[in-house]
């Protein structure tokens, strides 16, 4: 149940960016990666992933 495929990983933090606006993308990460098993390695990959979609949300809201 540990495994899940990369993409959907991504997609899931996505929408969970979204959803929760994280102050801090580092520790949203790791709480995510905790929570939901996900193998190491991948942290500083998807706190870049949850930076940009901050990034994404704050620029099209102007």
């Amino acid at each position: 149940m540990a495994k899940h495929s990369q993409n959907e990983v991504k997609e899931s933090l996505k929408e969970l960016t979204r959803i929760f606006q994280p102050k801090d993308p580092r520790k949203f990460v790791k709480d995510y990666i905790r929570k939901y098993r996900i193998t190491g390695g991948y942290e500083d990959e998807l706190t870049t992933l949850v930076e940009n979609e901050l990034g994404r949300m704050n620029s099209s809201v102007g």
